[in-house]
């Protein structure tokens, strides 16, 4: 039997609860009881009202009782409950509906918050060139969430002041930073794991990967230690990003033997941390990427999400408790509905990137996220990616207010059915200069032959001699200043804006109509993320109400954005 006093809830014994006399048998005093309910302060009014169902509903760290009565079902938040047949008694009621307190930190898997010493399951992803900024990673760690930096597509020399930003905010190894798989430029991918090891970076957020790499490995072994219960762990935590189950494969099993001996032979790993290695999964945490903003494969989250949680208990069925992967969700997390559905799902923690790029804190411009505040959830298409363009890889941008989207298009059209540039018609070069470069093609070369010559010297002397590789780099030129005019706030450039956005974006800009958070000024990412979570325990507590067939106001089941209560300054961070 359940004895529910207050905000606890314990089992007690039959004999434990309120003594039984045998004038008294045991009743049920009303057809759907769930038991009885007494004790609480009286009803107010003459009736049930909405107000008084969404006052109950909306206390999510508060219990839930719906009384029985006269009038109609009846919300409480007080009292004492007794579940199951009791005695009658005077003045009892019956409890036709119940739901215990869900305050968000219980939401998802507390465990995932914990690990990182954030208050909620909630993480805002690494939008790249620093569109998940300083600030944007300071106020959401200060918010209590989890926060990756976006340090794709940065180079070293912009990486690294981030850091010592980020460290005297936050403090030693607190952050967490992107790495992003960079299959055109390896060096780049070692360089970056490089500088972790070097700063004493300890969680990293993979992204965009198509296979484990070497630097990926050696990040996340180069860490291992084996723990006093015998478990294996990595002082290296690491965050995964996947959409796909053969990707999804690799991060939820040990590295490979062959990189492990590879990263040995080259002085990268000892013999010992390549045998814990062995026993390690290269993920702590693995996100379940669905139809996303930037780079995605448009998975649908309903089947993404159970198809990784199964996988993960599969493969790891045999390993300790302590080893077993968690699973979050990405990819349409805009609304309490959505979070809602993930957590329902059964993901561990949730995972938000478009609707933090229209935060006050992001490193995108003002413009942009004017821009973005007027999308909807049909205003978005796919375009070739800059950093994989020659291997046809997509990805998903805003098309409202810019026509980046066809104009990128039309240069893979290009770079698919021409072998280099003095192919091109005489005509295609004109419009392409006119266009989109504002600028002679060989003049757009000499930019780009002078940035590849610190970055990769290697790509331009091999694009010297491969016309198609060298009309791919020239055409990269666009595609990677494209983002950075929409960062720095080009007008001039508008037309041509690389806006990274899901169908996401839209869902929230359709929630948040009529009210304060309609305005890109009054989104502030903790803001933002404690309406969603508080809205998703509302949904969630409303849901179990109706399952026991009690009508329960719309805003309940659809909550609108409310006040929420200022996030504490500075969570605890370990």
């Amino acid at each position: 039997m359940v004895h529910s006093r207050g905000h606890r809830t314990v089992l007690l014994p039959l004999s434990e609860t309120r003594p039984r006399t045998s004038a008294l048998p045991l009743v049920s005093t009303h057809p759907d009881a769930l038991g009885q309910w007494y004790g609480g302060a009286a009803f107010s009014g003459t009736g049930p009202s909405d107000a008084e169902a969404h006052r109950a509903l909306t206390a999510i760290d508060k219990p839930v009782y719906v009384v029985g009565s006269e009038e109609g079902p009846r919300f409480a938040c007080d009292g004492t409950a007794v579940l199951g047949d009791i005695d009658a008694e005077s003045g009892a009621k019956p409890l036709i509906g119940y739901a215990p307190p869900l305050p968000i930190e219980r939401l998802g898997d507390p465990a995932f918050a914990q690990s990182y010493g954030a208050r909620y399951p909630y993480m805002t992803g690494s939008m790249a060139n620093g569109i998940a900024s300083v600030e944007l990673v300071v106020a959401a760690t200060q918010a209590g969430l989890v926060a990756s930096y976006g340090a794709a597509g940065q180079t070293l020399d912009a990486v690294a002041p981030a850091l010592d930003r980020l460290e005297a905010r936050l403090g030693p190894g607190k952050a967490c930073i992107n790495l992003i798989h960079s299959p055109a430029e390896p060096a780049i991918e070692q360089g970056l794991v490089d500088l972790f090891l070097a700063r004493g970076v300890r969680r990293v957020e993979a992204s965009a990967y198509l296979a484990l790499t070497a630097p990926a490995v050696q990040y996340r072994v180069s860490g291992a230690y084996r723990a006093v219960n015998g478990t294996v762990g990595s002082h290296h935590r690491l965050i995964a990003k996947a959409s796909r189950v053969e990707v999804a494969r690799q991060w939820l099993t040990p590295a490979p033997q062959k990189l492990l001996d590879n990263l040995v032979a080259q002085g990268r790993l000892t013999a010992d941390q390549a045998m814990l290695g062995r026993e390690l999964p290269m993920a702590d945490d693995l996100t379940a990427e669905a139809d996303s903003g930037g780079h995605t494969d448009n998975r649908p989250a309903l089947t993404l999400a159970p198809i990784f949680i199964a996988l993960r208990d599969r493969l790891q069925s045999e390993m300790p408790r302590g080893q077993r992967t968690r699973i979050g969700l990405a990819g349409g997390i805009a609304t309490p509905a959505s979070v809602a559905a993930a957590f329902s799902l059964g993901a561990a923690y949730v995972v938000t990137g478009t609707v933090n790029q229209a935060c006050v804190e992001s490193g995108t411009s003002p413009l942009v996220r004017e821009m973005l505040s007027e999308a909807s959830q049909a205003d978005t298409a796919m375009a070739p990616a800059a950093d994989m363009f020659e291997m046809g890889v997509k990805l998903q941008v805003l098309k409202r207010g810019t026509l980046f989207a066809m104009r990128a298009n039309r240069l893979w059209e290009i770079y698919r059915t021409h072998p280099g540039l003095d192919a091109l018609s005489s005509n295609a070069r004109a419009s392409l200069e006119k266009d989109l470069f504002r600028a002679p093609l060989n003049t757009i070369w000499d930019e780009t032959a002078s940035f590849f010559h610190t970055r990769n010297p290697e790509l331009v002397e091999r694009a010297q001699t491969d016309p198609k590789l060298k009309m791919g780099l020239v055409f990269r030129w666009y595609l990677g200043l494209s983002s950075r005019w929409a960062n720095d706030g080009e007008s001039a450039r508008q037309a041509d804006f690389q806006v990274w956005c899901g169908p996401a974006m839209g869902a929230f800009n359709e929630w948040a109509t009529n009210s304060p958070l309609a305005s890109p000024s009054n989104r502030a990412v903790g803001t933002v993320a404690r309406t969603l979570l508080e809205g998703a325990a509302v949904i969630l507590r409303a849901q179990a109400i109706t399952r026991r067939g009690v009508p329960v106001p719309e805003s309940c089941l659809h909550p609108a954005p409310f006040a929420v209560t200022a996030a504490p300054a500075g969570a605890a961070l370990d």
